[in-house]
């Protein structure tokens, strides 16, 4: 798969965003987006409408849950993946039943993730994933 869709990395650890975007740039040519907290991935989803949001569960202003809410009432379609450092099963079936299509811990080697985030693009949009759209001249 050669993704090169809008990827939306929210995390309030700029490391984390970093180490995220080195992974996500393993899938294709995506554009990179982030966020250092939910407040900005709101509306940074908002004016941008990326086809993946890596959205951190644990954070400053709104955390991932309440984030996630958002998400999925400005556009139910989006794809949301969360990202954790700990495993709480009642966290994950939380996110899940609010609507993320997956989640990953930030622990988890690289290419794993990359695999994983394979996975969920090819199932989520096929084997044509999405593009960006070419600049305006």
């Amino acid at each position: 798969m050669k993704f090169t869709g809008k990827i939306l990395i929210v995390d309030d650890e700029a490391h984390i965003r970093k180490f995220v975007g080195l992974v996500v740039r393993s899938l294709g040519s995506p554009k990179v987006i982030e966020a250092g907290d939910g407040a900005a991935a709101v509306e940074i989803c908002a004016r941008e409408r990326p086809e993946l949001v890596l959205l951190d569960v644990n954070m400053p202003r709104l955390d991932g849950l309440q984030t996630l809410q958002a998400l999925r009432q400005q556009d139910p379609e989006c794809v949301v993946v969360m990202l954790t450092s700990l495993i709480n099963r009642q966290t994950v079936e939380e996110c899940l039943r609010l609507g993320a299509t997956g989640y990953l811990r930030k622990d988890t080697p690289p290419e794993e993730i990359s695999a994983e985030l394979s996975r969920i693009l090819t199932e989520c949009f096929g084997e044509d994933p999405p593009t960006n759209p070419a600049p305006h001249a």
